[in-house]
């Protein structure tokens, strides 16, 4: 595999003061290359959200390093986190948080768009990713015209617009039915890996953690590998 597109090294993060002090990650240590798919594991409230959020940018930790395809995260200010994020990183959520006002193309248009791609091939880069989805017969769909599973998979396509060099998901399928959770999780891992994106997924569904490359655990603030 190539050089890592997501380096996390011991990595801490406390909330509270004094009695009420509750240490969430502990000297957290991950590496992600490109083209790998790891599954994030752990109960709730063992860490897994915090650690995506920093490994995302959108929280900083108390101590540790951030490297983001090679360029080191943690002491840039609000501008460099925000170019780094927009370049190189895609998010994906539970919900999928579409804007009901636009499109399914133009969801997948318009972070394009912001990043600085002309028009035309922003267009051409939605319909690409949202053809591989099947969803080619829906692209002037807006969300409240599609179903759960089509709304996620937009979801997607707009995470992978921009090329990011690592996908963060936390519980990407976590607000479907078993049957589509399985099909829209077969859409995700296969996207991911024929554009060769990185990709943190956390999840509490062992099934579908037992289909990525490798499973991490949250265990008392540490990742644990607990299997291959």
């Amino acid at each position: 595999m190539s050089s890592p597109v997501l380096n996390l090294a011991n990595l801490t993060r406390s909330f509270g003061d004094g009695a009420s002090r509750l240490d969430v990650l502990r000297g957290v240590d991950l590496t992600l290359k490109a083209g790998e798919i790891v599954a994030l594991l752990g109960p709730s409230g063992s860490g897994k959200s915090t650690l995506l959020h920093i490994a995302g940018l959108l929280e900083a930790p108390d101590s540790g390093t951030v490297e983001i395809a090679g360029i080191d995260a943690t002491g840039g200010d609000d501008a460099a986190r925000t170019a780094l994020r927009r370049d190189h990183l895609g998010f994906v959520y539970q919900f999928h948080h579409l804007l009901p006002e636009f499109s399914a193309l133009e969801n997948i248009v318009l972070p394009q768009r912001v990043a600085g791609t002309a028009q035309k091939q922003a267009e051409a880069r939605a319909r690409t990713l949202l053809t591989e989805l099947g969803l080619a017969e829906r692209l002037t769909h807006r969300p409240a015209e599609l179903s759960g599973g089509e709304q996620q998979r937009v979801a997607i396509a707009r995470a992978l617009a921009n090329k990011p060099a690592v996908l963060l998901a936390d519980e990407p399928t976590g607000n479907l039915d078993p049957r589509l959770s399985d099909t829209v999780f077969d859409n995700l891992l296969g996207l991911v890996r024929q554009e060769g994106v990185g990709a943190l997924i956390a999840t509490h569904n062992l099934e579908l953690a037992a289909r990525m490359d490798r499973i991490v655990t949250m265990q008392d603030g540490h990742l644990v590998e607990t299997s291959a």
